[in-house]
């Protein structure tokens, strides 16, 4: 190296190490943050799926040994699977009921003025902001005073309660996103406005509904709070999960989660691909 190359790089002046350290922090603390989110959700999913193969019997709370039989079987644990298809149908239920409703009440808040607007989009948010406790035992008191007994249809009745809110916030932004232009130009082209609202608004907004439901199912499938105030009897899968916890959770229970965290993944990955494909197109 000649003199005049190391008087130059001798001119360069060199971090100390703690400036080089913050430096790589400030580049990469994203995606440390990234990871430790992740590490965070992730472990007790994983956890989950790598019981679901413990040979554990009754109970699930040490690992005994590797098998497949609680996949091959899993409503081998007693009413589990009673107790997944109420759930489902509870969901399913809630889900057409909530989005239903939900989507019709975005539409009247998002595009119309009339009195009282304000007040209805107050009362649209007060479900969110309730306490499920509160919201459960409130709807419980109203059915005991309508002398309904709790049970599969009143449990319905609540979780559309509940998720209706979701359904008309989410519909609602989709809405507020719409282009009012492409409407306009359907109306100058001879459409009226119910050709309209099926060729433009629709599939516009169609994305968003759908998103809608799949939030309604998922919160009306996974709520106990709600669930155990209006049930009765009648048993879902977050009821006899917290039932089998004193005992300990069957590793069918783990099989079941796992299936449903991993249709849910698919259903998250399709529906990115096809978002996509019609971005590309």
């Amino acid at each position: 190296m000649s003199q005049k190359q190391k008087q130059k790089d001798a001119s360069i002046p060199t971090l100390p190490l703690g400036a080089l350290i913050s430096r790589w922090f400030g580049r990469n603390l994203i995606r440390i943050y990234m990871i430790v989110a992740f590490t965070y959700l992730f472990i007790p999913i994983a956890y989950t799926f790598a019981f679901s193969f413990n040979d554990s019997g009754k109970s699930n709370l040490v690992w005994k040994g590797f098998t497949f039989d609680n996949w091959a079987d899993p409503c081998a644990a007693p009413k589990i699977c009673e107790a997944l298809g109420n759930s489902i149908k509870i969901g399913l239920l809630a889900t057409v009921f909530s989005t239903i409703l939900g989507t019709l009440i975005a539409f009247a808040i998002g595009r119309y003025m009339f009195k009282g607007r304000s007040t209805t989009n107050l009362l649209i948010f007060l479900p969110m902001a309730t306490p499920e406790i509160v919201l459960g035992a409130s709807i419980l008191s109203l059915f005991l005073v309508l002398q309904i007994n709790p049970g599969f249809w009143p449990t319905v009745i609540a979780h559309v309660a509940f998720c209706i809110s979701f359904v008309v916030v989410t519909v609602k932004s989709r809405i507020a996103s719409l282009d009012p232009r492409l409407e306009q130009a359907a109306m100058d082209l001879y459409a009226n406005e119910f050709q309209t609202f099926r060729r433009v608004t629709l599939p516009l907004v169609a994305p968003g509904i759908a998103a809608a439901a799949l939030l309604a199912f998922s919160l009306s499938f996974d709520d106990f709070i709600i669930t155990n105030f209006n049930s009765g009897t009648v048993t879902t899968f977050p009821k006899f999960v917290y039932g089998a916890a004193a005992r300990g959770i069957p590793a069918e229970a783990n099989v079941i989660g796992s299936a449903v965290f991993f249709l849910a993944l698919i259903i998250v990955i399709i529906g990115q691909v096809v978002s996509r494909k019609r971005k590309v197109s």
